[in-house]
Parts: C-alpha cells; sequence; structure tokens
C-alpha cells in the first residue's frame, strides 16, 4: 500500500430545510389558523480516529464529504427530520488544519475520537411561529440556512515512542526488523526506505514500545535533497531518537562522524524543539569491523563529533547488542514516563 501522510479535502454540512406553509384545515373547524412546521437540523460532519487505518490514501480520489440536509417543514406542525451526520475515519495521529487560514483545528490521537469539522444548520421557521393579534394568517416562512463548508489540510503523523534517524543505508531498517515483526524494505543501496514504518518490540508480555523508522537524510535535506525532510515531522511525537552510524568498510567509501554532523545539523534546521530531543548514538553493523578496529574507529568518531550521550553498538544481522539496547531503551521510557514526560506535539 502507498503511504500517503498529507491530503487535502472539503467537508460540507447540511443545509437545514425550509419551513412549512400551511393551513389547519378540517371540516368543523372553521378558521383554523397556520401549522406549518419547522424545518430539520442539516447534518453534521465528524472526523473520527480508526485505528484500522494507517495512511491518508483514501482521500487521495475522494474529496469531498458532505452530510444530509434537514427534510422541509410540514403541515400540523410536523417538524422536518434532521439530516444525518457525516462520520469520515481517519488514521490515528492525524492533524486537521483549516486550509484558508493554516489554524490548527484538532490532533486526533485516540481511538474512536471525533472532532467536529462541520456544523450542519438549523432549519427555518414555519408560518405558525408569525401569527399575531393582528395577521391572523400569516404567510411568511423562513428557510433553512446553509451548513459549514470547510478547505482541511489533514496531516498524519506517526505516533511512537522512539524514532530512528540517520544517513540513508546506515541500518535503521534492519535494526527494525532484528527487534520486532515489522518488515520494511531492507536493500544495500541508499533510499531503500522511502516512507516511515513502525514496529512494535515486545521484550516480554508486559514490555514492549514502538520503534519508527524514518526514511535517511543527507545534507541539504532542509532544501530538498534526497527525500527532503518531508518525513521528519513523523518524528514530533516521539519521545527519544536513536541516532545509527554505519562504522563498516561495506559499499561505498563513508565518513561516519560526517555523516552524524550533516544529519544532526538537518535535525536542527528542520526543528530545534526535535534536535534537543533526548537521543541516543547507536553505532550499526559492527560485525563487518574487527573487534580491536571497532574500538579505536568509535573512539575516533566520538572525538570528533564530541558526543557525550549514551553510545551503544549492534548488529542486526548477528543480534549482537540489540537486546541490551532494546531492554535499555524501555527502562528509560519508564523512567521518563515516571517523571510525567508529556508526548510532544512538535
Amino acid at each position: 500500500m502507498k503511504f500517503v501522510d498529507e491530503a487535502r479535502i472539503r467537508v460540507q454540512a447540511g443545509k437545514g430545510g425550509n419551513g412549512c406553509l400551511s393551513f389547519r384545515r378540517e371540516r368543523y373547524v372553521p378558521l383554523g389558523g397556520p401549522d406549518g412546521g419547522d424545518g430539520g437540523k442539516g447534518g453534521d460532519v465528524y472526523l473520527q480516529v480508526d485505528e484500522g487505518l494507517n495512511t491518508l490514501i483514501d482521500f487521495r480520489y475522494t474529496h469531498l464529504f458532505t452530510a444530509e440536509n434537514g427534510q422541509y417543514g410540514m403541515g400540523n406542525q410536523r417538524i422536518g427530520k434532521n439530516g444525518a451526520d457525516r462520520v469520515v475515519t481517519v488514521p490515528s495521529g492525524t492533524l486537521v488544519y483549516d486550509d484558508d487560514t493554516d489554524e490548527l483545528i484538532g490532533d486526533l490521537t485516540s481511538h474512536a475520537e471525533r472532532l467536529l469539522v462541520a456544523k450542519g444548520a438549523s432549519g427555518g421557521r414555519g408560518n405558525r411561529h408569525f401569527k399575531s393579534s393582528t395577521n391572523r394568517a400569516p404567510r411568511k416562512t423562513t428557510k433553512g440556512k446553509p451548513g459549514d463548508v470547510r478547505d482541511l489540510r489533514l496531516e498524519m503523523r506517526l505516533i511512537a515512542d522512539v524514532g530512528i534517524v540517520g544517513a540513508p543505508n546506515a541500518g535503521k531498517s534492519s535494526l527494525v526488523v532484528a527487534v520486532s515483526a515489522a518488515r520494511p524494505k531492507v536493500a544495500d543501496y541508499p533510499f531503500s526506505t522511502l516512507h516511515p514504518s513502525l514496529g512494535v518490540v515486545e521484550l516480554d508480555i508486559a514490555r514492549s514500545f514502538v520503534l519508527a523508522d524514518i526514511p535517511g537524510l543527507i545534507e541539504g535535506a532542509a532544501l530538498g535533497a534526497g527525500l527532503g525532510t518531508r518525513f521528519l515531522r513523523h518524528l514530533d511525537r516521539t519521545r527519544m531518537l536513536l541516532h545509527l552510524l554505519d562504522i563498516s568498510d561495506a559499499g561505498e567509501p563513508r565518513d561516519p562522524a560526517s555523516e552524524f554532523l550533516a544529519v544532526d545539523k538537518e535535525l536542527k534546521n528542520f526543528s530545534a524543539k526535535l534536535h534537543q530531543r533526548r537521543r541516543w548514538l547507536v553505532f550499526s553493523k559492527v560485525d563487518l569491523v574487527p573487534a580491536p578496529e571497532r574500538e579505536r574507529r568509535m573512539a575516533a568518531i566520538l572525538k570528533r563529533i564530541e558526543w557525550d550521550g549514551p553510545v551503544y553498538s549492534v548488529s542486526s544481522m548477528e543480534g549482537e547488542g540489540c537486546k541490551v539496547l532494546m531492554d535499555d531503551l524501555h527502562d528509560e521510557l519508564e523512567r521518563r514516563d515516571a517523571e510525567g514526560f508529556e508526548l510532544a506535539h512538535g
């Protein structure tokens, strides 16, 4: 399925029904008077979270969503039926913006959570409302009002505990495969990951968390190079980041320190808040480097980038270091929960 994380739609609430012009006419009731009923209310339009959805692809070809109009009023003071509401389902993690003003209308994160985005109009009044001592047979009614019409921009942002960043082909997808049941594309060429993916890490029955694999970043991404920073917004909801660095000699020659600094710069250019988020450094593909050389390389890189945070080394193919990293991540997330960490919304 193609991953779509942004869509534009128009929502149109129902029009109110017109009021009725009617007079009571019965055989033995002369001068029965006005009895026109009111029009029904137009239906509302809601967005509702469906956890079974994971992209906005359903909006690629359908852009207009309308609620039902209210029925006209009827004689004998009968009120028209209200129009049915329209409920549009969206994935969890959907931000809703007014496309004309860029105002954030709502942030939908919980299953079955609803957001009213277009309100149906009230119905018109029947002629019975206009009877008076000087006007016993009013022929005046009012029409139903038009419902709200809004152009919306929907942005979906993945909800994950830990986001993985790094240069292309740094081993991000391989790590997700090694520690979860997710199966993102893994290949020995850059940009094999073209869209974000989620993996649930289950350490045991009561211990689990969610990883988000984000497409690789290169220098100039903030200006559109590579895949740009389009997918970085999916990291806004994460509580921690893992920054992967490939220290192997596999494939083309690479400079891990320069790659780190380039990705670090793009994170900062995208969002100062995201750049300051808790981040751990993870050296990947260490099984491809002999142990003595491995330690030398890691020490040299740490010195060049002036890193003073937590450091781990893993081999996704061999499983080396993966369990220790996942256990420590879970413990850190629990500690942050205990300290009252609040989810960042970007």
